[in-house]
């Protein structure tokens, strides 16, 4: 095992490396050399002076930021004496939920090397800790063991492909029995951990049902894309690629002057914004940036050029396409599906999502492979509205089915604290 920990360091020091040295040439590796100087010391100091107990939440990235957010949220609501820290992997998580609210200090997580982590536990010194989804990383689960500190894993999610399961994995498999527990999101995944002989888990369910439930009973009013929607059948197409945009042309060509639709690139910077302006050219297209309420409302589609409101945009709609089915992965459907409607996406890179078998089986989802599918499969629901709103109610229902996953989390810790108040939860 001290062979594959010295292997494991040298690896994650040779990785931060790399980063500075790519941070001249690209982006996200420029972003995260800047946000990791003088990370430690600043962690340091904002809690060098803090008295109030810390509850820790560790996301990845943006996705894995709205699996834990309903937890992050009940937990403060439960012990509101807590303070939140929230630290990302990923700049795309944490330079868009920088300034979120609901946690009191926000940063990127240092490099998973022991000086690091060690600096990073003695300075925060969490007194329960959640890492969410994909999350594993040595030196900070031994150390949060080591000193006891509750560790959970929220909406984890294992497959035959991940290096547990491999014969030479026992180096890995070692981290989970770190975890005080692990909730895990489907049969499979515990099936999995059965087969290792790991028992600290159960089965809790995917807290994004949770996430996207709230967000239906709370929408944000967006009187802009309201007045553009009007009283006219809407689509809305959020996290939208290329080859996603050149499948929806044509259908909205097609349905022009009857259908409108709101589309959401993936990325809302300008080249972007423009790439999708030359695929749709062929229809009045206004920016959300540049709109009025009566331009818009003269308009086929409504180019949506900032990051934020899609959730809500959503609620609007009458039927969904989600990007990423064509690419490197479907996006989260479960946002769409919420509001009741017929989602439909590309079928190239949505097989690791449960939830996007699950709601084709039920009729509410639909996969398709190019342009003409698109409108064959569209026109059905389109020209029937019975079979529209059977489509949207299966989404729907399967949302609503499928909640409680927070709330299970939230009893295990209410129960742990009754039994093991030496944990000083």
């Amino acid at each position: 095992m001290k062979l594959e920990a010295f292997l494991y360091n040298t690896l994650n020091r040779t990785v931060a490396s790399a980063i500075g040295l790519a941070a001249p040439f690209h982006t996200k590796a420029r972003k995260l050399y800047e946000g990791h100087k003088s990370l430690i010391n600043s962690i340091e100091k904002h809690f060098q002076s803090e008295k109030a107990p810390v509850a820790w939440f560790h996301c990845a990235s943006l996705g894995e930021f709205e699996q834990g957010r309903p937890v992050m949220e009940a937990f403060k609501k439960e012990y509101p004496d807590y303070k939140i820290l929230l630290t990302f992997f990923s700049p795309s998580g944490y330079e868009v939920r920088k300034d979120y609210a609901g946690a009191d200090f926000i940063c990127y997580l240092p490099f998973d090397t022991p000086g690091q982590a060690k600096r990073f536990i003695q300075a925060a010194k969490p007194r329960i800790a959640f890492f969410v989804k994909y999350e594993y990383w040595y030196n900070y689960l031994r150390l949060l063991h080591e000193q006891n500190v509750p560790t959970f894993l929220v909406s984890g999610i294992f497959n035959p492909s991940f290096i547990f399961f491999k014969p030479y994995g026992g180096f890995y498999r070692k981290m989970l029995l770190y975890f005080t527990h692990l909730f895990v999101q489907n049969k499979e995944s515990a099936r999995l951990l059965d087969s290792i002989g790991i028992r600290n888990y159960s089965l809790g369910g995917d807290t994004r049902f949770d996430r996207v439930a709230a967000i239906c009973q709370q929408p944000k009013k967006i009187p802009l894309a309201e007045a553009f929607k009007a009283d006219q059948p809407l689509l809305v197409a959020g996290s939208s690629w290329e080859p996603d945009l050149r499948v929806l042309a044509p259908l909205l060509l097609h349905y022009k002057g009857k259908l409108k639709a709101i589309i959401a690139p993936h990325e809302a910077d300008e080249a972007h914004v423009e790439e999708a302006e030359e695929i749709l050219s062929g229809l009045h297209i206004c920016r959300f940036s540049k709109a009025t309420e009566e331009t818009a409302a003269k308009a086929d589609v409504l180019l949506i050029d900032n990051v934020g409101m899609l959730s809500s945009l959503y609620a609007l709609g009458d039927y969904a396409f989600v990007g990423g089915g064509f690419g490197k992965g479907l996006h989260n459907i479960l946002e769409a599906a919420t509001f009741g409607m017929p989602v439909f996406f590309g079928n190239k890179a949505y097989h690791i999502f449960q939830e996007a078998f699950d709601l084709i089986d039920r009729g509410g989802a639909f996969a398709i492979g190019s342009a003409g599918e698109l409108q064959h499969r569209f026109s059905v629901l389109y020209e029937d509205e019975e079979k529209r709103k059977e489509a949207a109610h299966s989404c729907a229902d399967y949302v609503q089915e499928n909640t409680g996953a927070t709330r299970q989390i939230m009893e295990y810790i209410q129960f742990m604290k009754k039994e093991n108040a030496r944990q000083n939860l």
